[in-house]
This record gives structure tokens, C-alpha cells and sequence, in this order.
């Protein structure tokens, strides 16, 4: 029998050896996989724990902001506001209605809920959103836009809805109008950081450290101190033919849903055309259209309609930024007038009686 040399078996040894480093070399390259997907899986949770611990820092600083557009909504969902007269409408609201001036002329707790840059469907939530958490007023006033009667095809800044999306019919408002809305409602930081230019990320910063910045709405009212610009001109030069708004049938709902919602909670629903630079009025082709879709649908629905396109200084630049919107000196002017006649409505209507009246032709005067 014979007996293998130690040459004859070497070449299998080698073999087997080899066979095992390879093994060994796989299982450590596997294990080198493994340990690089967990160090990324880890790196994008540790990503994810941190975008949501930033998210609700941010989002609870906003909370407790006291100053600005975000301390005013602070106000409204914590229901500190519980006024007698509440305002609402788009920027001209927001800077042509002093809330002060009218309180204390009235001697009734007066806010202004106006919102920059928004149309009635916005306005109509904020206002829900405003009776869910405070007490019902006994007057809305609400501001009417020759663009009254077109709906919200963008949200204006966004990121001031951010951290009350929690509420969940302002959420479904806007989502009606925003679909992608709901990433800033579950993805942390995305409405923070997307498409949002003010940094209101660094407001909520430092109002989680218990800061806010300087005061600029005072009971709502949002002043513009500036004087008259170049904006009517510029406008003008590029629509020399004038321009036309157009009435929306869905807008116009809107506008018939807003005096539903006032009607059935009991409050009194006053329609105001805030004052408007007197060459603009001009330069809207279809505003005379417009203006008696106002009137038919106050007369129709019963609410009372102050129009105030003849103000005395409608054609006065002295009291206008641009031909929209007033400047603080004429919307202390302004909130004067409609104090006096807040005071003459209120005279008529002796007793507290609460309910919506049939406007007489004292209600649709013209200022």
C-alpha cells in the first residue's frame, strides 16, 4: 500500500486553504456591507430624530412668539382675544382699520383679523378658526376688494399657517387650495424650509428661548408709515388700457358663505369698501360691474354695505402708499370715520338686539 508523498498532497491543501480565505475574505466584505448600510441607516435616522426634535423647537418658539403676525395667531388659538368688533379682509384690512383708534372711540373691544395677501376662502377660514377659540363678536366688519370675487390660486407665505396645521379645518382649507400642504404638516422642518424666504425659522428660535421680535400689529392692525410710491405708475405704464378683474362663480360662494357663517353664529356682518386711490377706481374697466354685484348681493342677503370710494382724501397721495392701501396717516383719518359711524349704526340698534337687520338706505351710504 502505498503512502501519498508530502508533494503529492500539497497542491490540495493549497487548494482547501485557499478555498477558506476566500470564505473568510467574503464573510468579512459581507460583514464590512452590513456594518456601511447600518452606519448610513443610522446616519439618516440620527438625520430624521434631529429634523424632528428642530421641527417641534421651532414650531412650539412660533407658538410663543408675542409680536407680529405669528403673535397675533398666538392670540386668536389660544382665545385671547374675545372681541365686541372683529375686522377681517386681505392687506388692506390689515393696514387700513387701527383697532385701537376704533376701541376707543367705541368703547368696544376691537381686533383686526385681516391677513396679507389673502382672498375670502383664507379669510373665511381664518374666521373659523377665530370663533372656534374665542368669543363670537357682535360685528364683523368685513373688507371688500375690487378682487373680492376671485379665489386663492397660491397661498401667500405659507409658513405664518405652519405651526397651527394642527387645526384641522384651517389644515383642510388650505390643502383645498395647496394639496402639497400636507408635507408641511408631517415632514419635519419641510414647511420651514421650503420655498420660505422670511426665516421664520429663527422667529420661532428664539421665541423657544423666550424672545420676539420688535411689535409691528398692534391689536391686528398692521400700520405702513411709509409715503406714496412709484407702484400706481408702474402699474399704470404696463396696463395703459386698464384692467379688468374677473368674477369667479366659486369666489362669489365664497363670499355668500362668509355672510352664511356670520348669519348663523349671530353676528352682524357690515361689508366696507375701504378707501381707494381715486385714479385707480378709474383705471378698472369692469368696476361699476363689480360694485353692483356688491350692492345687490348686500341688499339681497341683508347686510349692510359702507362704501367709502368717495372718501375726501381718495385723491389725496399724502395719505396713500400706493393705490391700494393707505399709509398709517390716513388709516388713523380712516378708522376715525368708521368709528363715528360704528357709533351711528350702533344707535339705531338699541337693546343689544343681536340679529341681522334689513339694510335701510341709511346703511348704504357712500363716503
Amino acid at each position: 500500500m502505498g503512502v501519498s508523498s508530502p508533494d503529492s498532497t500539497a497542491p490540495f491543501l493549497a487548494g482547501e486553504l485557499d478555498a477558506t480565505a476566500e470564505g473568510e475574505d467574503a464573510s468579512r466584505e459581507g460583514l464590512r456591507t452590513v456594518e456601511g448600510v447600518m452606519r448610513i441607516a443610522c446616519f439618516f435616522g440620527m438625520t430624521a430624530v434631529l429634523a424632528l426634535v428642530a421641527s417641534v423647537i421651532i414650531t412650539t418658539g412660533l407658538r410663543h412668539v408675542k409680536t407680529g403676525q405669528f403673535g397675533v395667531s398666538n392670540r386668536i388659538m389660544e382665545g385671547a382675544v374675545n372681541a365686541d368688533i372683529v375686522i377681517t379682509g386681505s392687506s388692506r384690512a390689515v393696514s387700513h382699520y387701527d383697532s385701537r383708534l376704533i376701541q376707543a372711540a367705541t368703547g368696544h373691544r376691537t381686533f383686526n383679523l385681516g391677513r396679507n395677501g389673502s382672498q375670502t376662502d383664507m379669510q373665511i377660514a381664518v374666521l373659523k378658526a377665530y370663533l372656534r377659540h374665542n368669543r363670537k363678536p357682535t360685528i364683523l366688519m368685513h373688507n371688500l376688494d375690487a378682487f373680492a370675487f376671485v379665489a386663492t390660486r397660491e397661498v401667500y407665505n405659507p409658513v405664518q399657517y405652519v405651526p397651527y396645521l394642527y387645526d384641522e379645518e384651517l389644515y383642510q382649507a388650505l390643502r383645498r387650495i395647496n394639496p402639497s400642504i400636507w408635507k408641511s404638516r408631517y415632514l419635519p422642518l419641510y414647511g420651514y424650509v421650503v420655498d420660505e424666504m422670511s426665516f421664520a425659522w429663527l422667529t420661532g428660535l428664539g421665541g423657544f428661548f423666550g424672545w420676539s421680535p420688535r411689535e409691528t400689529f398692534f391689536e391686528g392692525y398692521n400700520p405702513r408709515p411709509g409715503t406714496w410710491t412709484q407702484d400706481f405708475q408702474q402699474f399704470k405704464a404696463a396696463n395703459p388700457g386698464g384692467v379688468a378683474w374677473p368674477v369667479e362663480s366659486e369666489a362669489v360662494a365664497l363670499v355668500e358663505g362668509l355672510i352664511n357663517v356670520c348669519q348663523q353664529n349671530g353676528i352682524r356682518l357690515i361689508f366696507v369698501y375701504s378707501p381707494e386711490y381715486k385714479l385707480m377706481q378709474q383705471l378698472t374697466k369692469n368696476r361699476a360691474d363689480i360694485f353692483g354685484r356688491f350692492y345687490n348681493l348686500a341688499e339681497r342677503r341683508h347686510v349692510p354695505f359702507w362704501d367709502y370710494s368717495e372718501w375726501r382724501y381718495a385723491a389725496n397721495t399724502d395719505y396713500f402708499t400706493n393705490s391700494q392701501h393707505l399709509n398709517s396717516r390716513g388709516a388713523e383719518v380712516f378708522s376715525a370715520d368708521v368709528a363715528k359711524r360704528v357709533i351711528e349704526y350702533l344707535a339705531t340698534r338699541s337693546g343689544g338686539d343681536r340679529r341681522i337687520d334689513t339694510p335701510s338706505e341709511f346703511d348704504f351710504w357712500q363716503y
